[in-house]
């Protein structure tokens, strides 16, 4: 009788997968390499390898369960933004509410807004209105230009145009552009701690959260 040949075993035991349900007792007697220089029976190993692939398994699922929290948690926290803008009767009480659900919901220092318009307008808050040809916009034609959030570390430049005495406590930032059909607008969220913001941090939720304040921005100003 021809022996057979490793490979010839290997492929009959691919094709028949269920061989050993019914020679249990060869699974005691065939033993395989370990790590340790020891052998170990095949049930061993399938054990170990089940409780690897088991770890594995519950190491994802715990990943994915972090995740599903992670979005709840962001969902959340944009239902009680955008509940901000719209309960606000004007650009004023607008972001006042803002600033709390930022520093509250988000954690964050502070919050500034830049409106861009050559129209004049009157408000209570400081310089919200800037023109056109303001020489301080030149600190982020490149935000204006590609319409893209920035995250990371602001020049001292750019955190004196937004927020002035308190430029050298702000460790990081996001400066947000808006840039709608009836409305251009910069908005800036900073933070004293420098890894808040971080320059690989996705732009998504802050683009929705500009659609969000522009457009309630945008009603409001219409209003006044």
């Amino acid at each position: 009788m021809n022996e057979l040949e490793p490979k010839q075993v290997e492929a009959y035991l691919q094709q028949h997968p269920e061989f050993f349900h019914e020679h249990l007792d060869l699974l005691e007697d065939i033993s395989i390499p370990h790590p340790s220089g020891s052998a170990v029976s095949l049930i061993s190993k399938q054990l170990e390898l089940f409780r690897l692939r088991h770890h594995e398994m519950e190491a994802q699922l715990n990943a994915l369960i972090e995740i599903a929290r992670d979005n709840d948690n962001s969902a959340n926290k944009m239902h009680e933004l955008t509940l901000a803008v719209l309960e606000a009767d004007s650009l004023e009480v607008a972001i006042e509410n803002l600033n709390v659900v930022l520093a509250e919901c988000f954690l964050t220092d502070f919050f500034a807004v830049k409106i861009i318009t050559a129209a004049e307008h009157d408000s209570a808050i400081a310089d919200l209105f800037v023109k056109p040809d303001c020489e301080d916009l030149v600190h982020f034609s490149k935000v204006l230009q590609s319409n893209q959030a920035f995250c990371g570390r602001p020049t001292l430049a750019q955190a004196k145009f937004f927020f002035t005495d308190n430029a050298l406590e702000v460790q990081s930032c996001a400066i947000i552009p808006m840039a709608f059909t009836e409305i251009e607008a910069l908005l800036a969220i900073g933070s004293r701690d420098a890894d808040k913001f971080h320059y690989s941090m996705g732009h998504l939720f802050l683009t929705q959260m500009s659609e969000i304040i522009g457009t309630r921005f945008t009603a409001l100003l219409k209003q006044s």
